[in-house]
């Protein structure tokens, strides 16, 4: 194991909570986005985007079974990676708006299903994410700069 192993796997969870937090900006930018893309000839509303995230290549098994074993390494732990950016299933929200010029027949207009509430939470659970992992990565350096100054 290398002696920046811990950083290793800090930086990819700093790297995947900034891109999440960028996914979810974008949400909230679209959130009135009523032309997000266009399908069959016909304009959509932009769709809410999630980040979903996995271990780098190891499974919950292997690394139980590295830990029950004898041997104490931890090779098999390489950190976070972002493996997709999925689109919510969820319905578009349909607000009465006659004169919106994307309203249809009946005067609905279909909007992003974008909620800002869900949004923001998300978001204070990503910075809180990102927080945590800049004070492991802080404490890690203070802890190899300590390691430095015994040699002295």
């Amino acid at each position: 194991m290398s002696i920046f192993h811990s950083m290793n796997i800090t930086s990819s969870a700093l790297t995947a909570n900034r891109l999440r937090m960028d996914v979810i900006s974008s949400n909230m930018a679209n959130v009135d986005t009523t032309r997000g893309s266009y399908v069959n000839g016909e304009w959509q509303p932009y769709t809410r985007k999630m980040v979903v995230m996995q271990p780098k290549e190891s499974s919950f098994s292997s690394i139980f079974q590295s830990a029950l074993s004898t041997n104490t390494s931890t090779n098999n732990l390489q950190g976070v990676k972002v493996s997709r950016i999925i689109e919510d299933e969820t319905p578009y929200r349909l607000v009465y708006d006659p004169d919106h010029p994307d309203a249809n027949e009946e005067g609905y207009v279909q909007m992003p299903n974008v909620d800002p509430l869900r949004e923001m939470v998300d978001l204070i659970s990503a910075t809180r994410s990102y927080e945590a992992n800049v004070t492991v990565l802080n404490a890690s350096k203070s802890m190899y700069m300590k390691a430095m100054e015994i040699g002295k």
